[in-house]
C-alpha cells in the first residue's frame, strides 16, 4: 500500500505544473521584528495582542516575546516553560515550541526536549491559564515518542474547520533507513491524548531538501491545505522553506517544484529562511544575523493566497 500511495503521489507531482517564484524585487524586504537570537519562531494572536515563542537560547528554556500588533514592537519579556519535565534532560534544550488554546481556555504549549539519559529528542505538552505561562509539565513521559523514528521535533497544531484538533511534527530519520518525515498525529479535545493512528504527510524526498524536512505549519484555505516546511540543514545558506498542497489534511500532499521563501529569492536580505509560521495574512520565519552562525533573528512578510496559490508580497 505504502508503494502504490508512493506511485500514486509521484503521478501527481508529474502531472502538475511547476509554478515560478516571483523575484526578489516583487516580493519586498523582510521586515527584522527581533534582532536577537530568536530561532523557531511560532505566533500566537490573543486579545491582549500578539505572543511568540522560541527555541531555547542560553539558559531560558522558552523564550517568549510580546507585541501589541503584528508589526511589533516585539519585546522579548521571559521564559514561558516554568520548569523542565522529569522525562527530559534539564540541560538538553526545548526546541520548536507551539502554543495553541483549548475551548475551555486552558493554553497548551508542545515542545521537543531530549530524554534522559538517552538523548533521543520527543515532543512533550505543559498547560498554563494565560498564554505567556507559566506552563507546567504534563504527564509523566512525552506525548510524542515514537520508536525507531530517531527523535520526534518541532510540533505544530492545527485545528481544522469541524473542531478537530492535530499536532504535525517531523521524525528526524536515521543515516541508514528512511529519511526524515512529517505525520498527523489527530488528538482527542484535551489535545494531550493521540486519537488513532498518524498518517505521513510526506518525506524528504528531492536532492534539494538533503535528507532533512522539518518546521511544518499547516493553513487551510477555502479549498486546499498547505503545508510549509523547511528543508536543507540550518546550518546553511541552502536552509529554505518550501510548501506543499492537498486536497485533504490526509493528503496526498503535492510539494510545489520551487522553494517559497530561500537565500537566493529574498535577495540575500535573509539568510537561511526557516521554521516558517503563517497568521493574519503574515508568513513568520527566522533567519541568521550578522552574517554568521550564532543568531537567528525573527523577520516577517505579508503573504497571501490568491486562487488557492500562497503568494508573497
Amino acid at each position: 500500500m505504502k508503494f502504490m500511495h508512493r506511485l500514486m503521489t509521484l503521478a501527481v507531482v508529474m502531472a502538475t505544473t511547476l509554478m515560478t517564484s516571483p523575484p526578489a524585487s516583487a516580493i519586498g524586504t523582510p521586515r527584522l521584528l527581533i534582532g536577537q537570537d530568536f530561532p523557531d519562531p511560532d505566533i500566537v494572536k490573543t486579545d491582549s495582542g500578539y505572543f511568540a515563542f522560541s527555541t531555547s537560547t542560553g539558559a531560558v528554556k522558552v523564550p517568549y516575546a510580546h507585541a501589541p500588533a503584528p508589526e511589533g514592537p516585539w519585546r522579548v519579556a521571559g521564559d514561558a516553560l516554568a520548569a523542565a519535565p522529569k522525562w527530559a534532560k534539564p540541560d538538553g534544550g526545548f526546541w520548536a515550541p507551539d502554543v495553541t488554546r483549548l475551548s475551555d481556555g486552558t493554553f497548551l504549549l508542545y515542545f521537543s526536549a531530549a530524554v534522559a539519559p538517552g538523548g533521543e529528542m520527543c515532543i512533550g505538552v505543559a498547560t498554563a491559564a494565560k498564554v505567556e505561562g507559566p506552563y507546567t509539565p504534563a504527564g509523566d513521559g512525552p506525548l510524542i515518542c515514537v520508536p525507531g523514528d530517531g527523535g520526534d521535533i518541532d510540533p505544530q497544531t492545527f485545528v481544522d474547520s469541524d473542531g478537530s484538533r492535530y499536532l504535525i511534527y517531523k521524525s528526524d530519520g536515521a543515516a541508514v533507513g528512511p529519511p526524515a518525515a512529517i505525520w498527523s498525529q489527530k488528538l482527542l479535545a484535551d489535545g494531550r491524548t493521540p486519537d488513532g493512528p498518524r498518517i505521513e504527510l510526506l518525506r524528504a524526498d528531492l536532492a534539494s531538501e538533503n535528507a532533512v524536512v522539518e518546521a511544518p505549519s499547516v493553513v487551510k484555505t477555502a479549498s486546499r491545505y498547505f503545508l510549509f516546511y523547511s528543508a536543507d540543514t540550518f546550518q546553511s545558506s541552502g536552509y529554505h522553506t518550501g510548501y506543499a498542497s492537498a486536497p485533504a489534511l490526509s493528503g496526498p500532499f503535492v510539494k510545489a517544484g520551487t522553494p517559497f521563501l530561500s537565500t537566493d529569492l529574498l535577495g540575500g536580505k535573509v539568510d537561511a529562511p526557516g521554521g516558517a509560521d503563517v497568521v493574519d495574512g503574515r508568513i513568520h520565519f527566522h533567519g541568521w544575523l550578522g552574517g554568521g552562525r550564532t543568531a537567528r533573528g525573527m523577520y516577517q512578510l505579508p503573504i497571501g493566497f490568491p486562487d488557492d496559490v500562497p503568494q508573497l508580497g
